[in-house]
């Protein structure tokens, strides 16, 4: 009877031994899923066109859905889903969720980041900090406050937010955004991944809500790779083709072929 215990406990490790190993080889095979963290006024839906595209690459994603009431709350968010994903990861920000991932992005699990028209912060530093030095973007001056959180106007929207986008998407924006607490932008990161992971930076050339001239100063202090698009601030809903193939150029899926045909 014990013999035969014993053979069934040792059988059984064997297996669990071999299907490990055998978990970990795929794991390791398999692309890395793409981590999506969006930005103030928005929601984890402002990443459907992007992760679309992603999909028809075979690039598994996760977007988040931050409550936006302040920077640790958005952290655990993500934190949250870089822990549900079952490998490497691959982990985006934008706008102010480049300050989230910045601070979330020291995970084991992340592999990459990749910035899109977004902050960057150092250690000690919070998102407010990033646009001393630089011009004023005329966007701010469509920001209501309301109870502590900030609010975009309707004219705001279609004029400094996403003026690249069509009437309809404009006004679909306005009425689903979401508040971010104000006080979050004052909250300062303790870490700052880019330091130790390799990262990427899509710059939004006529964004109206963070200066272009502070994003490409912020690609170049991170020593990010840089691509940049004609885009408005919500490059993901009005170029997400090319803030896609940034992605997929972090998780290091070919592209180069497909760009250079059109397809």
């Amino acid at each position: 009877m014990l013999r035969t215990v014993l053979f069934s406990a040792l059988a059984c490790a064997s297996l669990l031994s071999t299907t490990s190993a055998a978990t970990e080889k795929s794991d390791a095979s398999a692309p890395a899923t793409v981590v999506l963290v969006h930005g103030a006024f928005a929601d984890g839906a402002s990443w459907n066109k992007v992760i679309a595209i992603l999909n028809s690459w075979g690039v598994p994603s996760i977007a988040v859905h931050s409550p936006l009431t302040s920077l640790q709350d958005d952290v655990d968010a993500t934190r949250r889903a870089i822990k549900a994903a079952p490998g490497k990861v691959v982990l985006v920000g934008h706008s102010w969720g480049g300050t989230v991932i910045t601070q979330a992005g020291v995970d084991a699990q992340v592999s990459a980041l990749v910035y899109v028209a977004a902050f960057a912060p150092d250690v000690g530093q919070n998102s407010a900090d990033q646009g001393r030095d630089f011009p004023v973007p005329p966007g701010l001056s469509s920001l209501q406050n309301r109870d502590g959180f900030l609010w975009l106007s309707q004219a705001g929207v279609a004029r400094d937010f996403a003026p690249d986008l069509k009437p309809r998407e404009s006004r679909l924006l306005f009425n689903t955004q979401a508040p971010i607490k104000a006080s979050a932008f004052g909250e300062a990161v303790t870490q700052a991944a880019w330091r130790t992971k390799p990262s990427w930076y899509v710059i939004a050339r006529n964004d109206r809500m963070l200066a272009p001239q502070l994003q490409a100063a912020t690609a170049q202090r991170i020593h990010a790779q840089v691509s940049s698009t004609g885009s408005s601030h919500v490059a993901p809903l009005s170029q997400p083709r090319e803030v896609a193939f940034a992605i997929l150029e972090a998780a290091g899926v070919k592209t180069q072929d497909s760009v250079q045909e059109g397809g």
